[in-house]
């Protein structure tokens, strides 16, 4: 209670400061208004609201979290712009005001050459109207308006603020009835897949490819999206936590492990994540199973793979490039991951788009070579990845933050689907690697399935 009075506070303090600049014009492309708050449970609060788009984000390891509704400003961009369009769309906002706290929330599809998902497109950005940002016991409500339009920037927060709806508890997580499940590929196409993958013939041109699944759950009683998010979080608090909700019936949330980088001024740090095993029902049992991963020659082929990739990568854009060695293990709920972790010192000049073009896809999630192991995953695999195991975060301009999309759901009308995906690598057994997909989605089937 004591929470959703001092949100009430802040909101009617923002509503007076706004009032007061009704007869101005910003001094620059935009105007944030920010109030100190107790911020309550953020995805209690965002279940609660009517307005969209609703973005979400938590930074791995209880990091920072936001909670975000409506949009001072939405690019919702249904091809995939050229480098020059995405650095105008940069500076229009972030560049050319680095002292304000602004961001743009969103996310780009795995593959520019598929077609894109209905109401994400290949890219969206989402400069929020309205946003709460909490880090420890420290709250921010922030209010952003932009310059174009002023009156109707004007007219649009001050409803955005009058339309806030008071916090109710989350839905509960009742199971969902399953009317039908389908699978793409299936079990006799992914057999065809890995046969296909590691034929010496075709491991010497590309070594590595990352073949995915897609489980489609048909049911007339979905969960609520941010109720699963919440409850997928409690499994693996470690995760990246994030979704976008576009319209009341499409979300898309995730609960990934996986960092595709995190930048903050020139300092810039990513990850080889690539190689599992599941976990023990013992500590015993589950070192044991740790060991074995360190020491099997595929998986640890797998992470190399990752790790040379993107040192190549950054070379050009960097000062200095560093990874650890030797792998380590990353256990999460069900399954345990190798892990490096990459570091760079980033030149002078170098933005964020000149990182995601250079680092995304990773071979974590494409292969290698990163052109070959698409090609083949476009015209074989069977269905249409859109923003699974691409990368969603946020841009700033002295920080920027992405994760991989991996271990992610898609919410539409009477569907919810599932995604996983194997690194296929010379050796790899399709029943292997077909377990290790069921084994990646346990934790989420789990929690639509109530249990």
């Amino acid at each position: 209670m004591a929470q959703q009075n001092g949100l009430t506070s802040a909101i009617a303090r923002l509503q007076l400061r706004l009032q007061q600049l009704a007869h101005t014009r910003p001094p620059s492309r935009c105007m944030q208004l920010l109030e100190s708050v107790e911020a309550p449970p953020l995805l209690a609060w965002l279940a609660s609201q009517q307005q969209y788009p609703k973005i979400y984000w938590r930074g791995r390891r209880d990091g920072e979290q936001i909670a975000a509704i409506g949009a001072a400003q939405d690019h919702h961009l249904q091809q995939m712009p050229d480098g020059e369009q995405l650095d105008q769309l940069y500076a229009s906002y972030l560049r050319s005001d680095p002292d304000k706290l602004l961001r743009l929330y969103g996310g780009v599809a795995f593959d520019p050459d598929q077609p894109a998902w209905q109401h994400f497109g290949q890219a969206r950005f989402v400069l929020p109207r309205l946003e709460i940002r909490q880090q420890g016991e420290q709250g921010q409500l922030l209010l952003t308006l932009t310059a174009e339009d002023w009156d109707d920037q004007f007219a649009a927060a001050k409803l955005a603020l009058a339309q806030i709806a008071p916090i109710k508890p989350l839905p509960p997580l009742a199971p969902a009835h399953v009317l039908s499940q389908t699978q793409h590929p299936n079990r006799s196409r992914w057999q065809d897949l890995i046969e296909q993958v590691t034929n010496p013939n075709f491991v010497a041109d590309t070594p590595k490819v990352v073949l995915a699944r897609e489980t489609q759950l048909h049911s007339n009683t979905l969960p609520n999206p941010w109720t699963v998010l919440h409850s997928w979080g409690l499994l693996n608090p470690s995760s990246y936590q994030y979704g976008f909700q576009f319209t009341s019936e499409h979300s898309f949330i995730s609960c990934s492990p996986e960092r595709l980088y995190h930048r903050h001024g020139r300092e810039l740090s990513t990850e080889a994540l690539a190689g599992t095993t599941t976990r023990g029902f013992t500590d015993a049992e589950d070192d044991a199973l740790a060991d074995a991963l360190l020491q099997d020659g595929k998986n640890s082929h797998e992470n190399q793979l990752v790790r040379e990739h993107i040192e190549q990568q950054l070379l050009p854009l960097s000062e200095y490039v560093g990874a650890e060695e030797s792998p380590t293990v990353l256990k999460l709920n069900h399954i345990q991951h190798l892990h490096r972790d990459i570091r760079a010192e980033l030149k002078a000049g170098v933005n964020d788009l000149q990182l995601l073009q250079a680092l995304h896809p990773t071979p974590a999630v494409g292969g290698l070579p990163r052109a070959a192991a698409m090609n083949f995953i476009r015209q074989r695999e069977g269905f249409e990845r859109g923003w699974y195991a691409g990368a969603c975060g946020f841009l700033g301009a002295n920080e920027s933050e992405f994760s991989v999309a991996i271990r992610s759901a898609r919410f539409q009308p009477g569907q919810v689907t599932l995604f996983a995906g194997a690194g296929i690598v010379s050796g790899s057994v399709a029943a292997d690697e077909w377990q290790e997909l069921n084994n990646k989605l346990t934790t989420v089937l789990g929690i639509l399935n109530g249990l």
